[in-house]
């Protein structure tokens, strides 16, 4: 990002965190957002998918993860409060200034979901021959 608003690169992807502010404040361009839908917070700026790459979708999350001896009840309570907190109006609104958009799912639907991210990215770094150096 420094780079882009120094003029030493010309086009960068970024996340939502980084970029928000500088599109908002008129110091970058956005041409289009990663994920499956546009965002609520830059609507305006098309997918990937719409602008002319069908089926694109590379989307950044965060997630809060532990230790497999957890017990199940110390994930559940853990899992209740995460929620209730992200889900507080002021929590919520601080995080969409910053163009992060909450999204909350069980501790299982995130396991799934980390998993199939794994799926995916190793069939593309397989696919596209990229090695460790």
């Amino acid at each position: 990002m420094m780079d882009l608003l120094a003029g030493q690169v010309q086009l960068v992807f970024s996340s939502a965190p980084t970029a928000v502010p500088q599109v908002k404040a008129g110091k970058i361009r956005g041409l289009a957002v990663t994920t499956a839908s546009r965002s609520v917070v830059l609507p305006e700026l098309p997918t990937v998918a719409e602008a002319g790459l069908p089926g694109f979708e590379a989307d950044n999350w965060y997630g809060v993860v532990t230790v497999m001896k957890t017990p199940r009840p110390i994930i559940e309570r853990l899992h209740a409060e995460i929620v209730r907190a992200l889900h507080m109006p002021d929590v919520k609104q601080l995080l969409l200034t910053q163009g992060l958009e909450v999204r909350t799912s069980t501790p299982q639907e995130f396991g799934a979901y980390m998993k199939s991210e794994y799926e995916k990215w190793a069939t593309v770094i397989r696919n596209a021959g990229i090695v460790a150096n």
